[in-house]
């Protein structure tokens, strides 16, 4: 059923002049309005729209990228070299949309009781034009930053698999090399059990692959069936012992500084893990996440006709690695489910590949200056609450820009109104939407940081 569409309430005033409010409303629909679903992406008028916002506010602005229909924007205002250098990412692709549980048309951008509706809405095409918007006014203003800042709006980051985004950009174009950076992940707004408030910002990544657990069994026509040596038998044994297992649980110094600075009371590791996740439903989930390699079974692939009972079955599986953590590391958490791999005439005879090197798992240290300005903006924004550093669990292009350059790149957009059940259920999923009065508060933070680290 279609939820009939209403206008948006009035909104409350705001410390933007009221031309920016709109101009962040009308650039994230124009852009959930084009269509840039990855598989295949076809993300260059994206690109262009962008391109074509900043340009007219005098910015300089290129397209680049080895695929014409998936090029990457890069603008840039060109700093006085007396300050660092700041660079505004977001990425332009988006899951695709089926539109069996959506009440609106993915692609329409329909405003809906104070919200923006439609794919990208949350991820993240709300905080690529946030930022372009902000770097528009900082241009309007006519200051010269003390460094430069440079707003890249890639490709291919859902998937990255064709090596036309970021991947391709820090390897093509080193000059992209920027002190700090902002990004996705970060920003939510939590109330806490104890009644204090945080904002969370992310400060690194969990390493991420692919792999396949291929199970070995006895090929044998359909008609004749040995349980025993089925092979589809032991690959869903496998699933089962996979989701079964206990696994290590790890306490970095990122963790720990998480809790202190939630201030978890002082007791054991796992008291105080405890106590973090009791703090929040959010929390509850991401502690684990946090603390463990999860090893995840997404897959089930045979591809015998029906009546062949297969030689061997593959078990596709996502794997999430806590930094550090090695290809052997992973392989021991397998064998420590489900036994000992290639081992002959074990119960269950197996093999492991991984589909993808390890990547991700850098992390970016709190004691900066852009770290200091985030902190000034929460303690101003939102009083009461502190600033939450986490290690997220997803991959994001942040990756690259810290692996490649060394840059201090953190997830930071603030979602203040938007409920945060709804702004997490929606990512990837059905009506994906966030309160427009969010799309101005991001404008409003990314300009509040651009004048605070690079503004004269």
């Amino acid at each position: 059923m279609t939820v009939p569409d209403r206008a948006l309430p009035p909104q409350a005033p705001r410390p933007v002049r009221d031309d920016l409010e709109a101009e962040v409303v009308q650039l994230t629909s124009d852009l959930i309005r084009i269509d840039t679903s990855n598989p295949p992406g076809n993300e260059t008028p994206a690109a262009e729209l962008v391109a074509g916002y900043l340009g007219a506010a005098g910015i300089e602005t290129e397209l680049a990228g080895p695929d014409p229909d998936r090029l990457n924007l890069i603008a840039r205002i060109r700093g006085s070299g007396e300050g660092p250098s700041i660079m505004l990412m977001g990425h332009t692709d988006v899951v695709p949309a089926p539109t069996e549980n959506w009440t609106v048309n993915p692609f329409d951008a329909v405003l809906r009781d104070g919200h923006l509706v439609g794919r990208g809405a949350v991820d993240m095409k709300d905080e690529l034009a946030a930022r372009a918007v902000a770097m528009a006014a900082f241009a309007r203003s006519g200051a010269r930053p003390k460094g430069d800042i440079v707003l890249v709006a890639e490709s291919d980051e859902e998937r990255n698999v064709s090596d036309v985004g970021m991947s391709w950009l820090v390897r093509e174009r080193p000059e992209l090399k920027s002190d700090f950076a902002l990004n996705e992940s970060g920003g939510s707004l939590l109330e806490l059990a104890d009644g204090g408030r945080a904002v969370t910002v992310s400060v690194g990544e969990k390493l991420v692959t692919s792999l396949r657990i291929r199970v070995h069994g006895r090929a044998g026509h359909a008609s004749v069936p040995d349980r025993d040596k089925n092979t589809l038998r032991a690959a869903s044994t496998v699933v089962e012992r996979l989701f079964a297992c206990e696994v290590p649980v790890i306490v970095s110094d990122s963790v720990r500084r998480s809790l202190d600075a939630l201030g978890a009371p002082d007791g054991s590791d796992a008291e105080r893990l405890d106590w973090m996740g009791r703090q929040h439903p959010g929390l509850a989930d991401l502690v684990p996440a946090m603390t463990t390699t999860s090893i995840t079974p997404t897959g089930l692939e045979a591809g015998e006709p029906a009546n062949v009972i297969p030689p061997f079955a593959d078990v596709i599986c996502d794997c999430r690695a806590l930094p550090g953590s090695t290809e052997d590391d992973i392989r021991a958490q397998i064998a420590a489910a489900i036994g000992p791999e290639r081992a002959s005439g074990a119960e269950i005879e197996y093999e492991v590949e991984f589909l993808e090197p390890l990547a991700g798992g850098v992390e970016s240290p709190p004691d900066t200056e852009l770290y200091a300005i985030l902190e000034r903006y929460v303690e101003e924004r939102v009083p009461g609450a502190i600033l939450l550093p986490l290690v997220t669990p997803g991959f994001t292009d942040s990756h690259w820009v810290r692996q490649a350059f060394g840059t201090v790149a953190y997830g930071f957009a603030p979602v203040l109104a938007t409920d945060l059940d709804v702004y997490l259920d929606s990512m990837h999923g059905a009506d994906e939407r966030i309160r427009t009065d969010d799309l101005v508060t991001m404008a409003e933070f990314h300009l509040f940081a651009l004048n605070a680290l690079v503004g004269a």
